[in-house]
């Protein structure tokens, strides 16, 4: 199977010899072999993990993402951040961590933004609400 890893600088992993892979979305870890049926899904911060067909194993650790499978033998890997490593244990202790630091601080970010934008609504409401007259003699 061919294997493409990519972010938006480069090319993380391109590989045409790769016999089987693991990923993991929101419904757990999940494994590719030949002949896959087409997939389509979106990874979460994890590490995914292939075999070449010499053996040899193969590290990514992936910033969310999206994986698809083609034809059985296209697996093909677009996430926002990616890097590549040897050490499955180094890769879960250093990077996933900070992945997922970043991905934590940035949920924060979001819903710090939307309580702004809920406040100012509101305020503009307020502001907008005509003010309340009372009947002839009040």
């Amino acid at each position: 199977m061919r294997l493409l890893i990519t972010d938006p600088a480069a090319v993380i992993a391109d590989h045409a010899d790769v016999t089987s892979l693991r990923a993991e979305d929101e419904s757990g870890s999940f494994g590719i072999l030949s002949g896959h049926a087409d997939l389509l899904t979106v990874l979460t911060v994890s590490v995914v993990a292939w075999r070449h067909a010499d053996g040899k194993a193969g590290y990514c650790a992936v910033r969310r993402g999206v994986l698809s499978v083609r034809d059985g033998n296209q697996i093909s890997i677009a996430t926002r951040e990616a890097q590549r490593g040897d050490d499955l244990d180094a890769l879960e202790a250093s990077v996933l961590v900070r992945f997922r630091a970043d991905a934590d601080a940035e949920r924060a970010g979001r819903v710090a933004a939307t309580r702004l934008h809920t406040e100012a609504i509101r305020r503009i409401v307020e502001a907008l609400r005509p003010e309340r007259q009372t009947g002839f003699g009040a």
